[in-house]
C-alpha cells in the first residue's frame, strides 16, 4: 500500500499528539521539553503549520522516541490467517514480531491422559478456555478451567489437559521454549 504525504505528515501529527497524551504531557510540558512554543506545537499537531525536519527530531528527543518510530508507515499485512494440523482440530497462528512463539486454536474431545502421560518441557504456556470446561492436570493438581476461564504455568511442571463433558475449544499462547517441546509431538 502507498501512502501519500498527505498521508504520512497526517499520520506523524496523529503519533505526537498519541505520544504526548499517553506520556501525561500538556501541550504546555512537552514545548517546553521541545523549546518550542505551545501555541506552536498546537499548530503543529492540528496541520495549521507546516512541520519541519529539525522540529521533528526535537519532538521526537522530547517524547523519548526515535524519529523512525513516528514517520514509519504500516508495511506489514495486519491480517493472518492460520495455517492447520491436517488431520487435528488445530489452528496455528505466528505471532509476527516474536515468531518462535504462536497462538493456537485447538478443539480438545477426549479425556486427559493417564497422569503417567504427561510431559514436561521448559517454556511457559497460556491459554483460555472459548467454550466448554477443560480438565488441566498440573502434576498432582487437577483444574477445572471453564468458559472465558484462563490458565497460566510453567511447562516443566508435567501437564495435559481433556474435555470435560463434551468439547472444549481453547485458545494458547505458547512461547518458544514450550513451542521446541511441543516440536517433538510434532516429529513423525
Amino acid at each position: 500500500m502507498t501512502q501519500t504525504s498527505e498521508g504520512v505528515d497526517g499520520l506523524v501529527r496523529q503519533r505526537l499528539r498519541a505520544l504526548r497524551l499517553a506520556q501525561g504531557l500538556s501541550l504546555g510540558d512537552l514545548a517546553t521539553r521541545a523549546h518550542l512554543s505551545p501555541s506552536t506545537l498546537s499548530r503543529i499537531e492540528n496541520g495549521q503549520r507546516r512541520l519541519a525536519l529539525d522540529q521533528l527530531v526535537t519532538l521526537a528527543r522530547a517524547l523519548d522516541t526515535g524519529l523512525d518510530e513516528l514517520v514509519e508507515v504500516q508495511s506489514e499485512e495486519v491480517v493472518s490467517h492460520p495455517s492447520t494440523d491436517h488431520g487435528q482440530d488445530v489452528l496455528r497462528w505466528r505471532i509476527r514480531h516474536s515468531p518462535d512463539s504462536v497462538i493456537l486454536r485447538q478443539r480438545v474431545t477426549g479425556p486427559p491422559p493417564a497422569q503417567n502421560r504427561m510431559r514436561a518441557h521448559p517454556g511457559h504456556e497460556w491459554l483460555v478456555v472459548l467454550s466448554g470446561t477443560l480438565t488441566l492436570l498440573l502434576g498432582e493438581r487437577r483444574y477445572r478451567v471453564g468458559t472465558n476461564q484462563s490458565a497460566e504455568f510453567d511447562t516443566m511442571l508435567p501437564h495435559a489437559f481433556g474435555a470435560e463433558g463434551g468439547p472444549v475449544d481453547v485458545l494458547m499462547i505458547v512461547d518458544p521454549e514450550a513451542r521446541k517441546g511441543h516440536r517433538g509431538d510434532e516429529a513423525p
